[in-house]
């Protein structure tokens, strides 16, 4: 009997000992299991895992940056609107509102947080309370930022999250605390086509990420929530009860004192909003000019691992020549007269039954529908999906809710596709460059009225009839060739081209018909027949394209006498590097807008210098100066003067074509040439009225607001010096000490037509 207790108590040690080994097995193998699991997903034989190389140079789309010639941002070019900053130059703000909000032990975990898993598991999975906050740190945060979940079933959401864990703790051992809160803020999408903290800050507040105050920082950490809830702009009130709840946790754990949480939470949301989406914010048409130099820039230069740069995703930095508040002074000026003169061309045109189009032919105007229709996104996006033209046609005609551009901001209407091309004929459009004489660098670049509907760039690609804008051309090749001043006198009557079909070009009022009258009063009043004579009797129109092309004018075109009025199509940004020449002494100055591209880290790529040549002597340079002057002073473009009170020194020019189909003002300062030119999309779509469309009611009061701005802004220190008089020149300039002229009594501009 006892030895059969002690058998039974044999067995039962033997089998509890196999028990325990059994367990220790089983616990031996699941910890192998599990650490043989980590290091598989860790080596990436489960699937992706990123490599040493990839944690250490992360790939992100950071877009191109572009600056301003002071260096002030002018926006980005690129997929997303990302940029990079250094932990140094992040508000000390914006790290303790976020600290506090999203990971309050980041500075004491390594990369996982023990104490938040076990909340998250009694207080969200076992209590079911979805308030309680969630589990991720920072670092696993930034983890999923850098390699994005691949699968959304909830196995794979697991699988992707312990592979969060991996990273984070990989991440944890290759980067500083303070580096990797600036790689996660310069990760997160901030809503606003804002991608990482320098675009935020830039978009919302138009500051620097360094700059932010508590208030500010609080909104931004306000949106990683949720972007489009939060949004300060589009969901003012919700964002306000965020950033106070932001500001909650800052006073929670001693970023900030009660007292100041008590104040800041009162306080209304100040933004200070410039989005900078592709189509949105300042120079919006230089940056797609610029895009589009870059691509090809990239084609021909490389990173130092073989690869092309890429401008949509490489960071690269852009230094350009532009001037940011002549910039946003030219965009306000053309905003502010294009309010009254679209409103003005409705008006002129309401009623008409084939409006915008004038003097064309029914067949024409249907043709040059079709062709918009064909152009527009819409007819690409039904073509692709299988609709011949018919159906497409017929589709066009069907009524629909749509979002259309005007002047008083985007409106939501109803219409017909068909109806909405139509209703983009009707709008004048422009284009204006600024060039800087000394230096060739393009300071104000103007291609449109608004890229977002609009995005021909009539700057640089668009060739428009430049009438009588042309004359100083003539004016100059005629003083250089036969020797003539400011005050030569010849007579204001008609002049015939007889190897030219008899052409006998009209002027546009009878002022001073029949009588002697000096040059400088001819340009100043835009005399045709004066400049038929010149170029029939002082100069050749060889000798005007040949000088033309050397002041930088490379369109080609025809050396006929008719050039004389204007008829050649030159582009805007030829006309006011070549009119940059007469301020430059006689020197053409090739123009460029960039001065130097650097890499992401700022490492400098390559830099730009501009190329000149001697196109005319300083002399002659300098006299069609005095004699544009005129223009200004007593001349088409006085309203410069007694409209616009401008004091500055401004050589000018006015120029407007048949039909008003083209309205041109140049307007040179010493430190300064500007072109601008104002139109319809055709030239069949113009005002009837003289009055309405000639250059000095179209171009000029762009200009002539855009130089009220300048010179009354302090910061500019705009140039108000005059023209440098050669030392060595004696001729005079003032015609009243030759002859005792008839006073200069220009046609009221009202009724007077400027070829």
């Amino acid at each position: 009997m006892q030895n059969k207790k002690v058998l039974k108590k044999q067995q039962q040690s033997k089998s509890f000992k196999k028990y325990i080994r059994l367990m220790w097995g089983g616990y031996i193998f699941v910890l192998l299991a599990i650490v043989g699991f980590f290091s598989m997903l860790s080596f990436g034989w489960l699937g992706f895992m990123p490599t040493f190389e990839e944690l250490e140079n992360p790939k992100a789309n950071l877009a191109t940056e572009v600056y301003a010639d002071n260096g002030e941002l002018l926006g980005y070019i690129g997929i997303q609107n990302r940029s990079i900053v250094n932990y140094k130059d992040i508000s000390p703000n914006l790290i303790n509102a976020l600290i506090a909000t999203e990971d309050v032990r980041f500075r004491e975990h390594s990369g996982i947080d023990a104490r938040s898993l076990f909340r998250v598991l009694t207080k969200t999975v076992l209590g079911g309370r979805k308030s309680s906050g969630g589990g991720s740190t920072l670092t696993q945060q930034l983890a999923k930022n850098l390699f994005p979940r691949e699968k959304k079933s909830l196995i794979g959401t697991v699988y992707a999250k312990l592979k969060e864990w991996i990273v984070a703790v990989k991440l944890e051992r290759n980067y500083s605390k303070d580096e990797i809160i600036s790689m996660y803020l310069n990760t997160v999408d901030y809503g606003s086509n804002a991608f990482g903290i320098k675009a935020a800050a830039h978009t919302f507040f138009s500051k620097l990420p360094s700059e932010l105050s508590v208030e500010e920082s609080a909104v931004l950490v306000g949106l990683l929530k949720a972007p489009t809830t939060y949004n300060p702009v589009r969901n003012p009130e919700n964002s306000t009860k965020r950033r106070n709840t932001v500001l909650a946790q800052m006073e929670k754990y001693g970023y900030i004192s009660t007292e100041e949480f008590n104040e800041k939470k009162q306080q209304p949301i100040k933004l200070n909003y410039n989005p900078h989406s592709h189509d949105e914010g300042i120079a919006t048409y230089f940056r797609e000019m610029l895009r589009n130099y870059m691509k090809e820039w990239c084609k021909t230069h490389y990173k130092p691992n073989g690869d092309q740069y890429d401008v949509h995703k490489d960071g690269l930095r852009v230094y350009t020549t532009i001037n940011y508040q002549m910039q946003k002074n030219a965009e306000e000026a053309v905003k502010e007269h294009f309010k009254y003169l679209q409103n003005e061309f409705f008006k002129h045109t309401k009623g008409y039954k084939d409006a915008p189009f004038t003097g064309i032919s029914k067949a024409d105007i249907e043709k040059y529908y079709l062709q918009a229709m064909k152009n527009s996104d819409r007819y690409r996006e039904l073509k692709g999906e299988g609709f011949n033209d018919k159906e497409i046609r017929n589709n066009f005609n069907q009524k629909t809710k749509m979002r259309v551009f005007t002047w008083n901001g985007d409106k939501d209407t109803t219409m017909s596709p068909w109806d909405s091309l139509r209703y983009y004929k009707h709008f004048l459009n422009t284009g204006m460059v600024s060039v800087e004489p000394q230096t060739g660098h393009v300071k104000v670049y103007v291609g449109g009225i608004n890229y977002k509907h609009f995005k021909f760039d009539n700057a640089k690609l668009g060739r428009r009839q430049v009438g009588s804008t042309f004359k100083p051309y003539v004016y100059a090749a005629a003083m250089k060739d036969s020797d003539l001043s400011p005050c030569f006198e010849i007579s204001n009557t008609p002049v015939t081209f007889e190897d030219y079909d008899n052409w006998t070009p009209k002027n546009s009022n009878d002022a001073r018909e029949g009588e002697m009258v000096s040059l400088k009063w001819a340009l100043a009043n835009s005399v045709n027949f004066v400049s038929a004579a010149l170029m029939k009797d002082y100069t050749t129109p060889q000798s005007v394209i040949n000088l033309v092309k050397q002041m930088g004018i490379t369109t080609p075109m025809p050396a006929v006498p008719s050039i004389c009025l204007g008829t050649a199509d030159l582009s805007v940004m030829e006309m006011a590097a070549a009119m940059a020449t007469f301020a430059n002494k006689g020197v053409h100055k090739e123009p460029i807008f960039v001065t130097k591209i650097c890499d992401n880290k700022g490492m400098v790529l390559e830099v730009f210098n501009t190329k000149s040549n001697s196109a005319l002597d300083e002399e002659t340079a300098y006299l069609v100066l005095e004699l544009m002057k005129g223009v200004v002073d007593s001349g088409t473009g006085a309203r410069l003067r007694y409209k616009y009170n401008l004091t500055s020194t401004i050589a000018g020019k006015t120029g407007t074509t048949d039909n008003n189909s083209d309205g041109w003002f140049i307007g040179i300062n010493p430190k300064l040439a500007t072109a601008v030119w104002v139109g319809g999309e055709l030239r069949s779509i113009h005002f009837r009225s003289t009055a309405l469309g000639q250059g000095a009611s179209m171009a000029l009061p762009i200009y002539g607001l855009f130089m009220k701005k300048c010179e009354a802004n302090p910061k500019l220190n705009f140039y108000r010096g005059g023209f440098d008089r050669p030392p060595s020149m004696e001729i005079d300039v003032d015609c009243s000490n030759y002859v005792q002229e008839v006073e200069i009594t220009t046609v009221s501009e009202e009724y007077s037509k400027d070829w």
